[in-house]
C-alpha cells in the first residue's frame, strides 16, 4: 500500500527544482516557523532514563495548557456531562493484535457548520462525570507519547475491527491510511448526513486540516452522544486547536469512555522535530495505550521541554503566530487568491491554476502542498517574517496566474 504525500518534504523538492536547503522558503507545512526558545536542559535528562516525577509534572503541565486556566487538575473545567459507555457499548478495549471558528478571518471561507450536524441533540440531563471534588486524578491528565502520529497507528487496536470507521473527509490522510492497511473498512465520508449506525468509530479533525473547518465543543458532545447511542467510538484530533480551545473536548474525553482526543505539542511551539504529543482518554484506554507504547516513549529532554514551554506565558508567543498569519492572509488577498479555509498556521486557497502556480513557485523556490484529490486546492504556511512574506507575494505576482 503507498504512503501517504505530505508537506515538508524539501529532499524531494530539491531534487526535482535545484537548490540547497538555505535557498527554500518552505510553505508546506501547518508548523510554526518561529521556533520556541528552549530552556538549558539538565545533564540528567541527557543522561538518565526519564523519570516518573518528569512525566508526571509534564502531564499536569499538558493539563493546565490543554484544558484551561487554574491549577493542574483542571479545577476551572466542569465534569463531562456524557455518562460512561459500557464495554458492551463501545468501551474502548486494551488491546488485540493488530488484523471559536478560525476561518471568520475571509469571507470567502468553507462554511464551518456542518448542517447535519445541528440536527444532533446533545444527551438529556447531566450525568456526573469521572472528577471528583473538581480535582482530576492524576490517572487522567494526558499522556504524553512520541507524536500523535503514534497515536494514529495505534487506533486500530482500540475499536472494534468488525465495524466500518467513518472519516470526516477531506482531512489528514494517515488515519485512513492506518486504519485500511490493518484491514478495516474506512468510509471517507463529506459530511454527517454520510453517518451512518453501522459505524464503530468516527474521525474528526478540529480543526481540520486542510479546510480548517471547525465544531464547537456543543456540537461535538452531541456529536459523542450520537456515537453512544450506536455502541461506537469518537476520535477528536485537536492538532490545530492551540488557536480554538473554546472547541476541545479534551477534559470531557479524560472522564468519558469511548472518546479520546489527541494534540499536537509541536506545531504551535514550532518543535516538530521533538515529536511529541499528548492523548486525553480515561485511566484504562491511557494505561492501555502506554502498554502498546512500552517504556520511556518519550525522551527526557523532550519532556524537559515540554515542561518549561507549557508552563510559561505564551500570549506574546500566540500573538506573534497571528500577526503572521494576517501578514500570510493579505499576501493573498493582495495577489487576488480565493481564501477558501485555513487556522492560523495555514491558509487554504483554491485557483483554477493551482497545479501551475504551484510549479511557478516551486521553480522560485518556495514549497507550497498540493493536493492529489482537489487539483484547484494549495495550502500556503506562514512565513517566518516579512522578508518571506514579500518572497511570496512577488513570486505569485511574477506567475502571471
Amino acid at each position: 500500500m503507498a504512503g501517504v504525500f505530505h508537506g515538508g518534504g524539501l529532499a524531494a523538492a530539491m531534487a526535482a527544482y535545484g537548490g540547497g536547503i538555505g535557498d527554500w522558503l518552505d510553505l508546506s507545512t501547518g508548523i510554526n516557523p518561529e521556533m520556541a526558545e528552549l530552556p538549558e536542559i539538565s545533564a540528567r535528562a541527557w543522561n538518565r532514563l526519564p523519570d516518573a516525577d518528569l512525566e508526571r509534572s509534564v502531564r499536569e503541565a499538558a493539563w493546565d495548557w490543554y484544558v484551561g486556566s487554574g491549577d493542574a487538575h483542571g479545577c476551572g473545567v466542569p465534569p463531562s456531562v456524557l455518562p460512561d459507555i459500557s464495554p458492551s457499548r463501545g468501551e474502548i478495549r486494551r488491546g488485540r493484535p493488530l488484523a471559536t471558528d478560525l476561518t471568520s478571518q475571509s469571507a470567502s471561507t468553507i462554511d464551518v457548520r456542518e448542517t447535519a450536524l445541528r440536527r444532533i441533540s446533545p444527551l438529556e440531563g447531566e450525568m456526573p462525570g469521572r472528577a471528583e471534588g473538581g480535582k482530576q486524578r492524576y490517572a487522567n491528565l494526558p499522556l504524553p507519547v512520541p507524536g500523535t502520529q503514534s497515536l494514529i497507528q495505534l487506533l486500530p487496536r482500540r475499536v472494534s475491527p468488525d465495524r466500518p470507521v467513518a472519516i470526516l473527509s477531506p482531512t489528514y490522510g494517515e488515519y485512513a491510511h492506518c486504519f485500511r492497511r490493518v484491514g478495516f473498512v474506512v468510509d471517507n465520508i463529506p459530511d454527517l448526513d454520510a453517518l451512518r449506525p453501522d459505524h464503530g468509530t468516527l474521525i474528526v479533525v478540529n480543526p481540520n486540516n486542510p479546510t480548517g473547518r471547525i465544531f464547537s465543543r456543543d456540537d461535538l458532545m452531541g456529536l459523542a452522544g450520537r456515537m453512544r447511542g450506536q455502541g461506537g467510538h469518537l476520535h477528536v484530533d485537536e492538532a490545530f486547536g492551540d488557536s480554538s480551545r473554546g472547541a476541545s473536548i479534551a477534559a470531557h474525553a479524560s472522564e468519558t469512555d469511548g472518546v479520546t482526543v489527541s494534540r499536537s505539542f509541536g506545531k504551535f511551539f514550532g518543535l516538530a522535530g521533538l515529536r511529541l504529543g499528548f492523548v486525553f482518554a480515561v485511566p484504562e484506554a491511557l494505561d492501555a495505550i502506554a502498554a502498546d507504547l512500552g517504556p520511556w516513549p518519550v525522551s527526557g529532554p523532550a519532556l524537559a521541554i515540554a515542561d518549561h514551554l507549557l508552563r510559561r506565558d505564551n500570549s506574546a508567543f500566540a500573538a506573534r503566530i497571528a500577526a503572521r498569519a494576517a501578514a500570510l492572509e493579505r499576501v493573498l488577498g493582495d495577489a487576488g487568491l480565493e481564501i477558501i479555509g485555513g487556522t492560523d498556521l495555514f491558509k487554504l486557497v483554491r485557483h483554477a491554476e493551482a497545479a501551475s502556480l504551484y510549479e511557478h513557485l516551486a521553480r522560485s523556490h518556495i514549497l507550497v502542498r498540493k493536493f492529489d484529490y482537489a487539483g484547484d486546492w494549495l495550502r500556503i504556511g506562514l512565513a517566518p517574517d516579512e522578508d518571506g512574506d514579500r518572497r511570496l507575494a512577488d513570486a505569485i505576482a511574477s506567475s502571471g496566474y
